[in-house]
């Protein structure tokens, strides 16, 4: 056994050894064994009992991950987390298998992704105790927020002070620095001019200039993040969410995207992380071009997860202009996830509907029609600063159920059918399923929050009264409770099918533009099922024929219940609506 041991322990300390000297490449070997050291010390991997299994999915067609803010549903006298998990045990009705609560710690911006202490939970969302609690029922993804930080934290002031812990922390630069081709998301300016007790010094600022970039060059910032990822494994987090972490690296004179040390950074937390906890999970969120995000699989040895950010806009496009062309053309082009690897589907978030996502894929065009069609349904749009100083849309601020209420014509009366075939498509993908709580619920555009908070993003961030939300989820005319109802036997079905493995086999189908369709096929290969989807305002009809069905099989609707025996009949399609057809 204890040669197993040794062996395991000599295979964990080579593959740190080698991620760090990619990482570190001008350091001293001394240097890189003794940072070795360090982090296993850390993460408390001084004895090792077994190697991870290569491509092992930690997942199945079971799993729903939804997506929420600690504190978005609220009820007196009781602290935010617990009213969270009375909803997941009472309303959810065992649909739901997971959980990401948004940044739950202290912050001073951005609701939540400036955060000012990595240690401590908001008093106004609980404790640590209703975090065990909660991941002791349900998978529990963290958000990681490595790239930046609170300039308003214990870190930030010692900075400033140039003394303590955090006062080497974060990323400097010098106005002399060619900056000229560092890509971000923001209009503001990059660098904050800070006075420190060492002179001024220019920090720099991915996001805004409350949110300071830490130093990865330092190996103090990379110890203290390992330590970060120790305490939240031993509070139950089970999947980390790494925030922003493209931007991780910079170097002047570079795009200061994506550089090789990032995604050898993330290697290397894959490599402590699945050593510590073998089912634990790392997605990585780059709301980026779809090419660049899709690098973050590695060789199934970076993220298990990426976010599939391309598909809110073009999803959101197809259901508005009833065409599915783009939509199609990116399912075609995107690569099967190998084992160890899935997607994380969504179509809504606590953010906005990202356009970088669709560069190349969606003409702009397009982009501005979608974006018009959009304001007149009450969203907003937030822009990012180009090379030249010009700017582009970033990003559209609306809640889904909003989106879906018209197409390009304008408003009309298929929203709710339009955005329930929104979410049939979601749920039948490839890869595993995210659903944002207000999404789940049906919420609208919170424009008081807007005028409150100044931001477009808040327009999809509602804090619901929870008592009130009961009461409209227990009243069947309030849309509210029928979206409510109508997602989670979506959800209750999908769980069901082994063809809706996140890693199961998919094809895109060619049934023409009113009718979106992709065919699943189990990884045993005895169910398959035919995704068919009319995303227009019209009727639609395909003949059966044309999927070319086994006739030796029964062949039924798994959303109807309906059953076909006639292989040559004509399947309609009312507008917006979804079948599930399976021969099991």
């Amino acid at each position: 056994m204890d040669s197993v041991f040794n062996s395991a322990s000599a295979q964990l300390a080579s593959q740190i050894e080698n991620h760090l000297q990619n990482i570190y490449c001008s350091f001293e070997q001394e240097e890189i064994t003794q940072l070795l050291s360090d982090l296993i010390s850390i993460m408390r991997l001084g004895s090792v009992e077994q190697l991870p299994t290569p491509y092992q999915n930690h997942w199945s067609q079971q799993d729903i991950i939804m997506i929420t803010y600690g504190d978005s549903l609220q009820r007196a006298d009781e602290r935010a987390m617990s009213t969270l998990h009375h909803f997941l045990n009472e309303q959810c009705d065992g649909v739901i298998s997971g959980v990401h609560v948004l940044p739950f710690f202290p912050y001073s911006s951005d609701d939540g992704f400036a955060v000012s202490d990595y240690y401590q939970v908001r008093d106004s969302v609980g404790e640590w105790q209703d975090i065990q609690r909660l991941s002791a029922e349900y998978r529990f993804m963290s958000d990681l927020v490595i790239n930046h930080g609170s300039s308003q934290s214990t870190w930030f002031n010692n900075f400033v002070k140039g003394e303590g812990v955090g006062h080497d922390y974060y990323f400097t630069a010098s106005l002399d620095d060619d900056l000229s081709q560092v890509v971000r998301p923001r209009t503001s300016p990059l660098l904050r001019e800070v006075e420190t007790a060492d002179g001024v010094k220019y920090v720099w600022c991915t996001f805004s200039h409350d949110q300071v970039d830490f130093d990865f060059r330092n190996t103090a910032v990379l110890k203290e993040f390992v330590q970060i990822i120790r305490f939240y494994l031993d509070q139950g987090v089970n999947i980390f969410r790494l925030d922003a972490i493209a931007f991780l690296w910079k170097e002047a004179g570079s795009r200061c995207l994506n550089l090789d040390q990032t995604h050898e950074v993330v290697r290397l937390l894959r490599t402590l992380i699945e050593y510590a906890c073998p089912t634990a999970m790392i997605i990585t969120e780059t709301n980026i071009p779809s090419r660049e995000n899709l690098s973050y699989f590695g060789n199934a040895n970076e993220a298990h997860c990426v976010y599939n950010f391309s598909l809110p806009p073009l999803l959101l496009h197809a259901l508005i202009t009833g065409q599915n062309f783009y939509l199609k053309q990116w399912m075609m082009s995107m690569p099967p996830a190998q084992d160890g690897t899935s997607f994380f589907n969504f179509i809504a978030s606590h953010d906005g509907i990202g356009l970088r996502p669709v560069e190349g894929i969606l003409p702009d065009s397009e982009v501005d029609l979608m974006i018009e069609a959009m304001q007149n349904l009450g969203g907003h749009v937030s822009w990012r600063t180009l090379d030249d100083g010009g700017k582009k849309p970033y990003e559209i601020n609306i809640a889904l159920f909003e989106a879906l209420q018209g197409t390009l014509e304008g408003k009309d009366g298929w929203g709710e059918a339009r955005f329930i075939c929104a979410h049939s498509i979601m749920l039948a993908l490839e890869g595993i399923p995210g659903i944002y709580l207000h999404s789940l619920l049906g919420t609208l555009n919170d424009h008081e929050r807007v005028k409150r908070t100044g931001h477009s993003r808040s327009i999809n961030r509602h804090q619901w009264d929870y008592p009130e939300l009961e009461a409209l989820l227990a009243d069947e005319t309030s849309h509210h409770s029928r979206v409510f109802s109508a997602l989670k036997h979506l959800i209750a079905i999908r769980r069901q099918q082994q063809a809706f493995h996140p890693n199961a086999t998919q094809f895109t189908l060619h049934l023409g533009e009113q009718i979106f369709g992709f065919w699943r096929q189990s990884i045993d290969r005895t169910q398959n099922i035919f995704c068919l989807n009319n995303i227009s305002a019209a009727p639609a009809s395909l003949s059966l024929s044309d999927l070319n069905l086994i006739s030796t099989q029964d062949w039924s609707d798994l959303l109807s219940g309906q059953h076909y025996t006639d292989l040559l009949a004509t399947l309609e399609l009312a507008p917006y609506q979804s079948v599930w057809l399976a021969n099991r």
